[in-house]
């Protein structure tokens, strides 16, 4: 390669970062199983990361990223390794257990029906001896690379407090001597809820991203979705896997929609529906009827049915928000959760009046888990606007602004403040 062949610093960045998007947790799961330490894994993980950034620059971007980055992370890990120190040889390490050595170049490939790293590194965080919300955290933030301050605000927690909860995650699995290897299909159901509750949880993520100056985090949207289809073809008469294949599908078809050509946001009563994808929400109406036909139905199909609702209603006034109550009711009883009231009482809003739905959400004033979700006092300020409460909703937009902290959510309620004169 010449040196005006050379990339320049700003192109190996950008590939860098689209790297890191996209390959995060295949580099990562193979390096944990030379390392057989989590912590270490990291290290090297993010060394060969750094090392790309200067090489890169050097022999230009690689065809395969991915493959560049795994092994490279994986000769640091076995360099960790061959050097350990007597102080270290005698530290619990992570059980390679029915763990069959990968392509030297690329970990991706399954044998026979077990699936890639990705899948191995999710159920090995979602080992039922972690707490649920240590599964969650741990996930997010070795499987998708979330940032620690990422995940934290994803739990409405400060970032010391996420931090020291992923630390304690990362000993207990190394301590409790966790296999790292996915579970035969037999053992695998026990675990489900914990995954699909970390696969969910990355989708909202990317579906919304808490923070920076994009909707979307497509890297995350689709991460879960290629987790999720791994999940249904692991465990194809799952109710709970096809109900949250059917969410994430209905949800995301929509997402073209959700902005504007200049990158504004969209209500769903103002996205042109003849852009949804129709071939998705085709896919998650057959999913839902499948899931739904468990009983009691899961909290996943109840979420599935009602994105159903909004994704088959021809317009806006078609909605029928009635059947939309009537199933938060239900999900309310099975799964209660501030989230899911707050949801009801959006929806009560429009079946029965702004009246009715300001009332429903001014019952949930004093729910503390909501004292710091901008979603709560952006409901209120839309039906305190409907009703032309004024400087009321002025002062609920501004409080949902204070919570706001992705730049296009901004720009909405800037712009529905600027509205009210």
């Amino acid at each position: 390669m010449t040196v005006e062949e050379a990339p320049t610093a700003a192109a190996v960045a950008a590939a860098v970062a689209e790297a890191h998007r996209r390959e995060w947790a295949l580099v990562l799961a193979a390096t944990v199983r030379v390392t057989r330490d989590l912590d270490v894994a990291e290290e090297c993980a993010q060394d060969a990361f750094a090392a790309a950034l200067t090489e890169w620059r050097r022999t230009g971007v690689p065809a395969r990223p991915g493959a560049w980055l795994t092994t490279a992370a994986k000769r640091r890990g076995l360099n960790v390794v061959r050097h350990r120190g007597v102080e270290h040889r005698y530290l619990p390490l992570l059980i390679e257990d029915d763990v069959l050595p990968g392509p030297a170049d690329d970990d991706r490939g399954a044998v026979g029906d077990l699936p890639d790293d990705r899948l191995r590194l999710i159920v090995t965080c979602c080992h039922p001896a972690l707490a649920r919300s240590a599964q969650i955290a741990l996930t997010l933030r070795l499987v998708c690379g979330l940032s620690t301050a990422e995940v934290a605000r994803a739990f409405l927690v400060s970032e010391a407090t996420m931090a020291a909860r992923i630390t304690r995650a990362k000993k207990k699995i190394a301590i409790a001597r966790i296999p790292y290897r996915v579970p035969p299909a037999t053992e695998l159901p026990e675990r489900m809820d914990a995954v699909l509750a970390v696969v969910h949880l990355l989708f909202t993520t990317g579906h919304t991203t808490p923070s920076g100056q994009a909707l979307v985090r497509r890297d995350l949207v689709e991460r879960s979705m290629d987790l999720c289809r791994m999940l249904r073809a692991l465990l194809p008469q799952d109710p709970a896997v096809a109900g949250l294949l059917s969410l994430l599908l209905l949800t995301d078809a929509r997402r073209e929609t959700r902005t504007d050509v200049d990158g504004r946001l969209l209500l769903i009563q103002d996205q042109d529906r003849a852009r949804w994808n129709h071939q998705a929400i085709r896919e998650g109406a057959e999913l839902v009827r499948e899931a739904l036909r468990a009983r009691p139905p899961g909290r996943y199909a109840l979420q599935a049915a009602i994105a159903a609702v909004h994704a088959t209603a021809p317009s806006w006034d078609d909605t029928d928000w009635r059947e939309i109550v009537a199933l938060y009711e239900v999900l309310g009883q099975l799964w209660p959760s501030p989230v899911v009231a707050l949801n009801r009482a959006v929806a009560v809003g429009f079946a029965a009046g702004a009246d009715a739905g300001l009332a429903a959400l001014d019952q949930l004033a004093g729910e503390p888990l909501l004292a710091g979700y901008s979603y709560f006092p952006a409901a209120r300020a839309d039906f305190l606007r409907r009703l032309g409460r004024v400087e009321d909703a002025r002062a609920a937009y501004e409080e949902a602004l204070r919570l706001t902290e992705n730049a296009v959510e901004r720009d909405f309620l800037t712009g529905r403040l600027r509205d009210l004169g």
